[in-house]
């Protein structure tokens, strides 16, 4: 199981989802408090699991909210972004070389999210 780390940086307070091995899945913005950034990992807890995905790199239909959305960006690497119920950015994921390892990265966040603990530096 994952886990949830939250650390402070020299801006506010940020949340990392960190799997089994240590690598970071997922990456949150930076918030102002500690009770926002608890919110949202329990957005990221609550959405991730079910959340449909939408390949933005294809021609298709857009899925509803929460979702995750694939996406390419300007250096040609896949990304993901999770967005909650409301359209807001909830998490991150890093840059993939390819579409099958992003979708890997969006498996282990749905897979990690929903019982990872917290732990603050």
């Amino acid at each position: 199981m994952g886990k949830f780390v939250i650390r402070t940086t020299a801006t506010g307070i940020k949340f990392d989802l960190k799997a089994d091995n240590g690598e970071v899945i997922a990456t949150s913005e930076v918030y102002s408090s500690k009770d926002s950034c608890l919110k949202g990992v329990a957005s990221v807890r609550k959405h991730a699991p079910a959340a449909a995905v939408e390949d933005q790199t294809v021609a298709g239909e857009p899925c509803k909210h929460p979702k995750f959305e694939i996406y390419t960006d300007k250096a040609g690497e896949f990304r993901f972004r999770l967005k909650a119920p409301n359209g807001q950015i909830v998490a991150v994921g890093e840059g993939y070389s390819s579409k099958a390892a992003c979708l890997k990265g969006v498996a282990s966040v749905q897979a990690n999210a929903a019982g990872a603990p917290v732990e603050e530096l």
